[in-house]
C-alpha cells in the first residue's frame, strides 16, 4: 500500500509542478506555444473539458463535475481493491500512476475548469494536433499496467 500511496504522490507532485511551471512561469496560456525540440517536443497549450483528445467536452458547467465525479469513484474503486488484497510491487505502481493521474487532472477540473495540456510530440512528417501532461501519461500507463499486471498478479497469488 506504501509504494502506491508514494507513486500517486510523486504523479501528482510533478503533474501538478509542470502544469504550473507551464501555465504561470512561461506563461504558456497568454503565448499559446513553445517549441521545444520541433517537430518532436513541443509545448502547446490547450484547454481540455472532456476526456482523451477532448471527447466528451461541453460547455455545461454540470459536465466538469461529473467527469471529476468518475474520476473520484475510479481512484477510490482502485485503492479499495489496492487495500484489500495482496498484489506486485508492479500492480501497486500501476495502480499509483492511475491514482496520482486522476487526481492531478481532477485538481484542474477544480481549479481551471479544465484540465491544462500542453505537451506535443509530432513527426516531420505529421503534425499531431492533441495535447496532453503528466497525468494523462500515468494515467495511461497506469491503466496499461493494471491489465498487463493483474492476470499475472491473480496466477502468483493462487500458486
Amino acid at each position: 500500500m506504501r509504494l502506491t500511496v508514494k507513486i500517486a504522490a510523486i504523479i501528482l507532485m510533478l503533474d501538478q509542478m509542470t502544469k504550473y511551471l507551464v501555465v504561470h512561469y512561461l506563461e504558456l496560456d497568454r503565448v499559446g506555444a513553445i517549441d521545444v525540440l520541433p517537430p518532436w517536443l513541443n509545448l502547446r497549450m490547450a484547454w481540455n473539458q472532456g476526456i482523451n483528445f477532448g471527447l466528451f467536452s461541453g460547455e455545461a458547467s454540470w459536465s466538469r463535475w461529473v467527469l471529476i465525479a468518475v474520476a473520484l469513484a475510479i481512484s477510490a474503486w482502485v485503492w479499495i481493491w489496492i487495500a484489500r488484497d495482496q498484489h506486485s510491487a508492479q500492480v501497486k505502481i500501476s495502480a499509483g500512476l492511475l491514482i496520482g493521474g486522476a487526481l492531478g487532472n481532477v485538481i484542474d477540473r477544480v481549479a481551471y475548469g479544465a484540465v491544462a495540456d500542453f505537451l506535443n510530440m509530432s513527426l516531420p512528417i505529421w503534425r499531431n494536433p492533441y495535447s496532453f501532461n503528466v497525468a494523462d501519461i500515468a494515467v495511461f500507463l497506469g491503466a496499461a499496467g493494471l491489465m498487463l499486471f493483474t492476470g499475472n498478479d491473480s496466477a502468483q497469488q493462487k500458486s
